[in-house]
């Protein structure tokens, strides 16, 4: 992979899946895994058995990893999933949304 167009901190909106048009803050990234881990989405259920650690056990949630593929960058003018691209501003290599043109701040 080139250059990152999604970075940790992006606002992202979910493409497929059961979490299909939900968005989310990106919370880790997972280049080489080519998956991405969203803040409140895809969300995971472990069921865990009382340990000496846990006497209580239960239900363990967690937002699981997902494909970068699934996610797209959120517009910043209308929040609506955009594609990214780079563009040189005053010497400085800096991330475009494709969709209004707009700077995406990282």
């Amino acid at each position: 992979m080139a250059s990152a167009k999604i970075k940790k901190g992006d606002s992202v909106v979910v493409l497929s899946g059961k979490d299909k048009g939900k968005t989310g803050t990106v919370a880790k990234v997972m280049p080489k895994d080519g998956k991405i881990v969203v803040e409140g989405v895809n969300i995971a259920a472990r069921h865990r058995k009382p340990t000496q650690q846990n006497p209580q056990g239960g239900i363990d949630r967690f937002e699981a990893p997902m494909p970068i593929s699934k996610v797209a960058v959120a517009d910043p003018k209308d929040g609506k999933p955009t594609r990214v691209r780079f563009e040189e501003k005053d010497g400085k290599k800096v991330r475009v949304a494709v969709k209004s043109g707009e700077t995406i701040d990282g």
